[in-house]
Order: C-alpha cells, then structure tokens, then sequence
C-alpha cells in the first residue's frame, strides 16, 4: 500500500540534505564544502539560508565527515565510488527524521530564502516530487521528495541509474519556477567560477541572490 501523504502542507515537517558527497572533479577534487566564498566555506552559506526554512538538516559526505559533523550530522552513502546524486538521495530519505526531504547541493551559496515556502504551495496530495526550475531548465538537485519513493530510488539504483532527471520523470512531478531570481541555483564546479562569483560579490558588496530577508 502507498503511504498517505499529508494534505495540509503548510505546517509539515521537512528534513534537509545537503549533497556534499561529489568528487568535484572540476574543483580539482577539492571538497567543494570547504571551498571557500568569500571568507566562509561553501557549506556554511548553504546552511545560512537553508536552516530557517526547515526542521532538520543533514549532511551527505563521504570524505571530511568529522568536519561536517561540527555543523550538522552526516551521513553516507556507503558508496566511495561518488556514483552521484542519486545515491545521495536515497541515503538522504533513509535516515531523514520526516516523511518530506529536501535536497540541496553544497556548491549553491544563492539557495532561494522562499525556496521551502514555494515548494510547499506547490504539493498536491498526489504529489511526490517538486524539483525547482530556473525558467530555462530543471534543477534536479534542488528538489523536495516524499519518503514512499525509496523502494523506487533504491530499485533504479540497483539496476544501473545514475540520471537524476530520468528518474525524476518516472514519478508524479512538479517543478516550481524561479524565474524571477536569475543567480538563485548558481553552481560553483571550478576554480574560474568561482572567483567569478566572488569578484561579483566584492564588487556589488551585495548579500548573495536568490531572495532578501525580511
């Protein structure tokens, strides 16, 4: 039988995880959590703009994990390989404490600030899956997923799948536009990038994109 899943969004409880488990080949294989944005890692702005929108939040690392587990509790996904988000994911709805889990990458220091609450006008009761959308494409690492997909992650993993999208597209999907905010899923994957990024920042002296605080 398929698990309920809760109608009254407004107040459900959501887990986090922050996917920190990449090889980040074009960072050098650097941990790309520790790389640093302007004077602060990677992972610390992440966690600034994530933690008020949700209830709980996790780490997903396979290296570094006694550093990680200064800021959050870490889990991992048993597979050094770095087979990918995936992985990640399913580790992710394994150990979360709630039925909903968030999903977000450590490269993305401009996370939307209203990013929980657009996600939540969007559930549905047949909903199980709301990934964000940057009016151009899909942003498969930034997505909301309910816990009754687990059997279905941990079966495509079993059988080879390594293509988040691809397995987005097999289940009941709504993706929420963040058209309005440009830099909101900004992914920082080399050195170039970055100081790009950073150059931008100093320049405008600027709080990072992706929404204001009230």
């Amino acid at each position: 039988m398929t698990p309920e899943i809760e109608t009254n969004t407004d107040n459900v409880p959501v887990s986090a995880v922050i996917l920190a488990g990449g090889r980040a080949t074009r960072m050098g294989g650097e941990d790309k959590g520790w790389v640093p944005l302007a004077g602060q890692p990677l992972i610390e702005h992440v966690l600034d703009r994530l933690r008020p929108q949700v209830d709980e939040v996790l780490i997903n690392a396979n290296r570094n994990q006694a550093r990680y587990q200064a800021l959050a509790p870490v889990i991992e996904d048993g597979n050094h390989d770095f087979l990918g988000p995936l992985s990640g994911m399913q580790a992710g709805l394994a150990a979360a404490r709630h039925d909903w889990v968030l999903f977000v990458p450590c490269d993305g220091p401009a996370l939307p600030l209203d990013l929980m609450s657009r996600f939540r006008a969007a559930l549905t009761p047949a909903t199980k899956l709301v990934v964000a959308h940057d009016g151009s494409h899909l942003q498969p690492v930034v997505a909301l997923l309910h816990r009754s997909l687990l059997p279905s992650l941990q079966q495509a993993l079993a059988t080879g799948e390594r293509k988040t999208g691809r397995w987005f597209a097999r289940h009941q999907m709504v993706a929420v536009s963040f058209v309005d905010q440009p830099d909101a899923f900004i992914n920082l994957n080399d050195s170039v990038e970055l100081a790009a990024y950073e150059t931008r920042l100093l320049r405008a002296n600027a709080p990072l994109a992706g929404g204001t605080r009230s």
